[in-house]
């Protein structure tokens, strides 16, 4: 990857340094999708600052306002749907659907000429419709501007049974270090602004597995994924635990 034409996306502010500091310095273009929280008041000017403290190169800010689903999807039966995972409500699916149009157009300009971009996996980590939401925006960006679209290999078990259903292949890998003193550096601007998402505690592994996912190729069953919420490796499709940090 070249810097000069990766780009790293990530849904909200903190993603960047929980699930991608191996690529941050790899990326000469960070772009951060959602702003405004749905009902954040006071929280969303102290979000946008922590962001514009970031001593990221090429940062861009889309500041989209989230449509506020995270607690609107039964990950046990939910589907892939093409605006990113099946949403319980009425009113948050309908936000939800018109900000996947809203994404691709804004990050359309931003991804032209791009050989590389980054973002998240087709599960959303830890189990995020607006994470899932995003993949599904660069996965057609894609098809479009003819970019390798890559994601870490990050999962938990309220995303498990989602991401076995998912339809997504990869056909490279390689594992890249983790960036934990940056990333660290990055938790204390957003613990100083009050709104880091995460607990304070996080532990970074020493490595990310990065995908490239295609068309064709393999499925994720099988494959070595972090449980990022105890930060464990384990297999997917497994409940046991692989081997410890």
């Amino acid at each position: 990857m070249r810097a000069e034409t990766t780009a790293l996306v990530v849904a909200h502010p903190d993603d960047e340094a929980l699930w991608f500091s191996g690529v941050l310095g790899a990326a000469g273009r960070v772009v951060i999708c959602f702003g405004d929280q749905l009902g954040g008041g006071a929280k969303n000017a102290r979000r946008a600052r922590a962001v514009a403290a970031l001593p990221l190169p090429g940062l861009v800010n889309l500041a989209i306002p989230e449509s506020g689903v995270r607690l609107s999807v039964a990950w046990g039966r939910a589907r892939e749907t093409a605006f990113g995972v099946e949403i319980a409500d009425e009113a948050g699916r309908a936000r939800y659907e018109a900000n996947f149009a809203r994404l691709k157009a804004a990050l359309r300009p931003w991804l032209v000429g791009m050989t590389d971009v980054v973002s998240h996996n087709p599960w959303g980590e830890y189990g995020h419709p607006e994470h899932v939401q995003l993949y599904r925006a660069v996965s057609d960006l894609r098809a479009e501007l003819g970019f390798a679209q890559w994601c870490t290999g990050y999962g938990a078990p309220l995303s498990q049974g989602f991401g076995a259903r998912a339809a997504a292949r990869w056909v490279a890998r390689r594992v890249v270090p983790t960036n934990a003193r940056l990333a660290r550096r990055l938790e204390l601007i957003y613990l100083r602004h009050r709104v880091w998402t995460w607990p304070v505690l996080h532990r970074w592994p020493g490595r990310e597995t990065l995908y490239e996912l295609g068309e064709t190729g393999q499925g994720f069953g099988g494959e070595a994924l972090w449980d990022c919420t105890r930060l464990r490796l384990w297999r997917w499709g497994r409940r046991h635990m692989v081997m410890g940090v």
